[in-house]
């Protein structure tokens, strides 16, 4: 199987192929110029591997939560290279790449907590359990709430929280502290755990046309927070 996969929901701007179970990937993080840069970055690995995009078995792409022109951006470019190849497509959560980074890096981790920042004091956040194939798994719902609001998953046993959101409010480790073997605040989304788990999705049937790609934004209304309730 082969397949691309990109990201650009957050600060990170990622590209990634996923040959056959191995995973090349090209990442920068970027305040702006997303647009300019996820094309040639894109056409970059192809030509560094040889590939066409007729080669490929898919497009995946980081379908949210994250910043809503961000997501815009990633949705369109996937759309359209995944229409002009004729190739499916796989949409994977933003929160599933970075629960599926830490169990990569360390395989006694059985649970992670992701926290991404969502800006407007709140973060995206949903709890990923280890599956028998190493593979993330979502237990419960993806949220976005504000920090205080944000709960310890029931039964994790070594739980690892992860995401930018920690390094936003602190506050948060610091009340989740005594449930938490470790915190890595520096995560962002990258394309290469996309792929990992876009392979998976695809291996399963999961596949959908182009045009049924949807963002999953979490937040309706970008002026005003939901409540924490």
């Amino acid at each position: 199987m082969k397949l691309l996969a990109l990201d650009t929901a957050t600060e990170a701007c990622s590209v990634a192929l996923w040959l056959d179970g191995e995973v090349v990937v090209e990442a920068v993080e970027l305040a702006h110029e997303h647009a300019q840069r996820i094309l040639p970055m894109i056409d970059a690995l192809l030509a560094a591997h040889a590939l066409r995009l007729a080669d490929l078995d898919a497009i995946a792409v980081g379908r949210g939560p994250g910043g809503f022109t961000g997501l815009r951006l990633a949705i369109s470019v996937a759309q359209g290279l995944a229409l002009g190849a004729g190739l499916p497509a796989v949409g994977v959560s933003d929160l599933a790449a970075v629960a599926q980074a830490v169990f990569d890096r360390d395989p006694a981790v059985t649970d992670v907590l992701v926290c991404n920042d969502a800006r407007m004091k709140e973060v995206y956040a949903a709890h990923y359990r280890r599956d028998d194939d190493g593979l993330a798994v979502l237990d419960g719902e993806e949220h976005v709430l504000r920090p205080e609001a944000v709960p310890a998953p029931a039964g994790a046993r070594r739980l690892v929280g992860a995401g930018r959101g920690f390094a936003a409010y602190p506050a948060l480790a610091a009340r989740l502290g005594p449930a938490l073997a470790a915190v890595d605040d520096r995560l962002l989304p990258e394309a290469g755990a996309i792929a990992k788990l876009a392979a998976a999705a695809l291996a399963r049937g999961e596949g959908v046309a182009p045009e049924a790609l949807q963002p999953v934004y979490l937040r309706d209304d970008v002026a005003t927070p939901k409540s924490s309730a």
